[in-house]
This record gives C-alpha cells, sequence and structure tokens, in this order.
C-alpha cells in the first residue's frame, strides 16, 4: 500500500470521527456539561493544594476540606451526566447550580470565584437547552418551465385585450339595438303560426 493511500485513509477516518462527534455533540449540553466538569476541578484543588514560593510554603486547606472534594467530585459526575443522560439535564443543571452556591462558604470562595463562574454558567445552560426539532419537508417545488408559453426568439408576445368594464351599480345599462336579442320573445303566450285565432284554433280542437 503506497503512503498516498495511507494518507488518504487516516484523513477519511478522521473525517468520519470529527463528523461523528458532531452529531453526538448537537444531540446533548455539551458545553454545559464541559463547564459543569471544569467547575469542580478548581473546587477539589485548591483545598488540597500546597504552593511553594522559595522558602514559603502556603497551604490552601480549609476546615471542610472533606465537603470541597464532595462537591467538586458531583460537579464532575453532573457535568458527565448531562453529556450521557441528556433527558436529565434540568435536574442536572439545577443540581450545580445548588452545589456552586454551597461551595462559596465551604470551598474558597467556590474555587476563588473560577469553580463557582463555571458552575454557575453550565447549570444555566443546561437547564436552557432544548433538544433541536427534526427541519419540516420543504414544499412541493413548481413546476419546471418548459418554455412552451414564451414567445419565439426575436418576437414580441401579443399584449392580452383589456377586459370589457361592467355596469357600474345604480347606472341603466344601454338601451337595448333594435335586431338583437331572441327570435322567440315576442311569441310568448301566443300561438307560433301567424293569421291563426287562437279562439278558432281552440274551438276546432274541443
Amino acid at each position: 500500500m503506497s503512503t498516498t493511500t495511507q494518507e488518504e485513509n487516516r484523513t477519511s477516518r478522521l473525517t468520519r470521527a470529527r463528523v461523528a462527534f458532531r452529531h453526538w455533540r448537537w444531540r446533548r449540553p455539551f458545553w454545559a456539561g464541559l463547564f459543569t466538569t471544569l467547575a469542580g476541578l478548581p473546587i477539589v484543588y485548591f483545598p488540597y493544594a500546597t504552593v511553594t514560593i522559595a522558602d514559603l510554603t502556603i497551604r490552601m486547606a480549609t476546615t471542610a476540606g472533606a465537603g470541597s472534594l464532595v462537591i467538586g467530585a458531583l460537579l464532575i459526575v453532573l457535568g458527565q451526566t448531562m453529556w450521557f443522560q441528556p433527558h436529565s439535564r434540568i435536574f442536572s443543571g439545577v443540581a450545580s447550580i445548588m452545589l456552586v452556591l454551597v461551595s462559596l462558604v465551604v470551598s474558597n470562595v467556590g474555587g476563588f470565584g473560577m469553580g463557582y463562574l463555571l458552575g454557575l454558567i453550565g447549570g444555566g445552560m443546561s437547564i436552557a437547552w432544548a433538544p433541536g426539532e427534526p427541519v419540516a419537508d420543504s414544499p412541493a417545488d413548481p413546476a419546471p418551465d418548459t418554455g412552451a408559453d414564451r414567445p419565439a426568439s426575436g418576437t414580441t408576445a401579443a399584449a392580452p385585450a383589456p377586459a370589457a368594464p361592467g355596469p357600474m351599480p345604480g347606472v341603466p345599462g344601454p338601451e337595448p339595438v333594435s335586431g338583437t336579442g331572441s327570435a322567440l320573445a315576442g311569441f310568448a303566450g301566443g300561438s307560433t303560426e301567424r293569421g291563426i285565432d287562437p279562439e278558432k284554433e281552440k274551438d276546432r280542437v274541443e
């Protein structure tokens, strides 16, 4: 197998992995889970950290170090829950906000504000996130223009004749013109044959 083929296969696998990760990320509150997970790290770290500056050793441990450990671990678990159990995102968001509020008085002001802010942002995003709805089918496309009604090249299509205006309301119409109308209009109720008296025709029938 040539080097070019191996590079193409590697690129194809990377592309498929990136597309699969994108679809996985779109189906869950990804950023909310990421912020919530990151919020637990400073809350857990600072109470047990030891900073050495030259000959000076600084310990930021608090009397409630176990509480900081529990709060940080729960925030990390809630962040993962937002990823792998997105249907419980509202519970996870509310619990995250409550935990970071407790961390203000338990764990070095919420990990010196870093864990507190990340937890608030992640919890709020988790509550506000909603799954997307499928896109409705687009309406049917109009029939393609076949050009049958289009005038030939070099000719101008004749403009349609304007319709005759109808009579306006309240205005009498034009007088009938002699020689127009139905030919039987004058024979209503009479005999259809000229020169025959209707009375004589009646006696003859009886």
